[in-house]
């Protein structure tokens, strides 16, 4: 609940100069401190202990035909309150989440603006802040148009920071790991794969950015509730080591348009002596509001296979005809000629279904069964899909009569080419069609140049769009999948039918280009993750692309095939797949046991070790059940992995299955190479695991049977 301590400051009592008031989390370890320059200007610091973190840092908005919001403030009046209360989320890695903040609401006054007014509000948590700024109604300030936000982050120092190009358009990059002074953002501009970009400079890098002090503090800088509001990059200044917002601009240079009463997103700082805290922070999480669906009972987490993979290898296509300059309204789609390698066809539909029902995997994803994907792609056309018209091989009716007849639900792809305006009026036609056809969840894309013509993938009106795509599913009771959406900042607290997004380099960019490095996995917990579950598609098991295609010699996926399970435990999501081909399953049904056993709805989650760029390990036990899962994975360096068990309970044996590296594997030189062995642990027991360069090692518990009680105990 929210108690408020007190109102510090009369109404009318203003107040300028260099005036400070500080707060403390309620741990009391960090503290934050506002004050007014001079000039009143408004600015903040952050401190862990004794330790400054952000140095004092200016804040405020310009806006357009009007005097900005960054000095010439007096403080009218001073909020100080305390929230503590425990909420339940719908799904997550926990079930259920502490909300603990000090909160401080400073209302600044301009007096030579007409005595306009704000707020900048705080919250501290015990492992960081979040602030934002609020505009309430008021005599000549009801539209708002900013054209710069000039929030400031003053570091320390010139921190090691795992960074990747601040880029309007994408997020699909690898990370760097550099000081802040040797950010170059330029390299981007040679990532060969990413069709669509916009860098604005050398010195721009995108949030979330993960830094570690040399003194050994964690450091993260991001938002939360991204509503209305383009995302926010940093630029960063490598003589004073200051990072300022950067918003991304519309088509004619502003920022956003907002009508008061309004407010901005939450920036945020996460910050703690251990790399743990940062994994598990639900900070973000809190700072969003709480669920708008009255009932949620229909969203459901899941496991799902598809028809997808083989497009990425080469084996399937998802255009039916390999023609070209086909229009929509215009083509006869049962005249052209079948290529023979379409995949989303209703005789293969079917063994994906034959194989989840055999599995009990929840559900299928079929992409490519609609017409349009002959010409869809880099050619900044409007009009390419209609979302409800199948080519002339895929059934939808049969589909759906079989997959119901197996108890498998099917998952319905939407690829928008980020004709987006296209896919705005065609929304509730498509979800009534996938209603009708019992699809209950989405995969939806943004690959391409946005249209309208002129916008960016993470500007205010795409963010807008986004969400008035999760707010219409909801409505039809459908659950959500984005892909290269702007990355989420918590938003699936407040609408959890946005199950999972993309937003960052997947699995696929194993399939082919350069692909991604094993740090790769290591990282992005640290940074994508925070905002939100990701589809990255783990569970690929045939490593060389060379397999399906003999010119792709130098393509394989930069893990071992056990790190390919651990990702299910250490790349967090209610809605996972088992991405790699049926064949390749099952070649291996003993590693697939894994992902057939791994849950993905937990009761609670413990990060046992971890460093950015390095390693993680974490346990998870699934919701509702006596069942407990271990992921550990590493870079491209071996290392011993440590789980200590002391999550379970006491006095109880468990069996305990480990899917390990086996002694001569490795990503480069034998990544498919693992072991299999069962042993009997308690609460006692610390599993010694050596992890293979590249590896990783994925452990499912479950309490001991007597037949099990013959095995040996563990023994590192």
């Amino acid at each position: 609940m929210l108690r408020k301590l007190s109102i510090m400051l009369a109404a009318l009592l203003l107040i300028s100069g260099s005036y400070a008031q500080t707060i403390k989390s309620p741990d009391g370890r960090l503290s934050l401190s506002f004050s007014l320059s001079s000039e009143g200007e408004p600015t903040y610091a952050l401190s862990f202990g004794s330790k400054p973190v952000i140095l004092p840092s200016k804040m405020g908005l310009e806006i357009k035909n009007k005097p900005p919001f960054t000095n010439g403030c007096a403080i009218k009046q001073i909020d100080s309150a305390i929230f503590n209360e425990t909420w339940i989320p719908v799904w997550g890695e926990v079930n259920q989440i502490n909300n603990h903040y000090r909160e401080l609401a400073i209302t600044l006054q301009q007096p030579a603006v007409a005595n306009r007014w704000f707020r900048i509000v705080f919250r501290l948590f015990n492992d960081g802040a979040g602030f934002r700024y609020e505009f309430p109604e008021q005599p000549g300030l009801q539209y708002i148009t900013v054209t710069n936000e000039r929030t400031c982050f003053q570091l320390t120092g010139d921190h090691m920071t795992f960074w990747i190009p601040g880029d309007y358009e994408s997020q699909e990059y690898t990370y760097n790991h550099t000081r802040l002074s040797d950010v170059d953002a330029e390299i981007g501009k040679k990532v060969y794969e990413i069709g669509t970009r916009t860098i604005p400079g050398s010195d721009y890098v995108q949030s979330p950015l993960m830094m570690k002090t040399d003194d050994g503090l964690y450091i993260n800088i991001f938002e939360a509730t991204l509503v209305n509001y383009p995302a926010m990059h940093l630029h960063i200044d490598k003589k004073t080591f200051c990072l300022e917002s950067q918003l991304v601009p519309d088509p004619i240079g502003n920022m956003a348009y907002l009508q008061a009463s309004c407010n901005t997103p939450w920036r945020t700082i996460l910050l703690s002596d251990k790399a743990t805290d940062i994994l598990a922070s639900k900070t973000i999480l809190n700072l969003n509001e709480p669920c708008k669906i009255a009932d949620p009972s229909w969203i459901k987490p899941m496991k799902f296979v598809g028809i997808w993979w083989d497009m990425h290898v080469g084996t399937k296509s998802w255009n039916y005809a390999d023609i070209n300059n086909v229009k929509l309204d215009e083509t006869d789609w049962n005249k052209l000629t079948p290529n023979g390698r379409h995949g989303a066809t209703t005789e293969y539909t079917k063994k994906y279904i034959d194989f989840a029902a055999a599995n009990g995997i929840d559900g299928v994803l079929v992409e490519g069964w609609n017409v349009g994907w002959e010409d869809w792609a880099g050619n900044y056309k409007e009009n390419v899909f209609d979302f409800v018209t199948p080519y002339p091989d895929f059934d939808v009716a049969e589909i759906q009569r079989y997959a119901a007849a197996k108890g498998v639900k099917m998952i319905m792809h939407h690829e928008t080419s980020s004709a987006v305006t296209n896919y705005e009026r065609w929304m509730d036609t498509a979800f009534r069609f996938m209603k009708h056809y019992g699809y209950n969840a989405v995969k939806s894309g943004y690959v391409g140049r946005i249209i309208p013509r002129g916008e960016n993938h993470d500007g205010q009106w795409m963010v807008n769009h986004y969400l008035r795509a999760v707010k219409k599913a909801a409505k039809y009771k459908i659950m959500v999948d984005a892909h290269e959406p702007v990355r989420p900042t918590g938003l699936h607290r407040t609408w959890p039918n946005l199950l999972a997004c993309e937003a960052a380099r997947g699995n696929e960019f194993n399939a082919w280009s350069r692909g991604n490095p094993p740090e790769h996995e290591t990282i992005l917990p640290f940074t994508r993750l925070l905002g939100g579950p990701m589809d990255y598609t783990p569970g690929i098991f045939r490593m060389k692309m060379s397999t399906y295609d003999p010119q792709k010699k130098d393509m394989m996926v930069h893990t071992t095939l056990t790190k390919q399970l651990a990702l299910y435990l250490t790349m967090y999501s209610p809605l996972q797949m088992a991405a790699d081909l049926i064949q390749n399953y099952e070649a291996r049904p003993d590693a697939f046991q894994f992902i057939r056993d791994v849950a993905v709805d937990w009761d609670n989650s413990w990060y046992l070790e971890a460093e950015p760029g390095d390693y993680i390990t974490v346990a998870r036990k699934a919701k509702g059940k006596d069942e407990w899962f271990v992921g550990a994975i590493t870079d491209e360096n071996g290392r011993m992995a440590t789980a200590s068990l002391n999550f379970l309970p006491e006095k109880t044996k468990y069996v305990a299955t480990l899917y390990t590296d086996a002694p001569d594997a490795d990503w480069k030189t034998n990544p498919e190479s693992y072991t299999i062995s069962k042993c009997l642990v308690d609460k006692n027991t610390v599993l010694k695991i050596k992890l293979a360069p590249g590896g990783g090692a994925a452990i499912s518990i479950r309490p001991a049977t007597e037949t099990d009680k013959k095995l040996k105990r563990y023994k590192p």
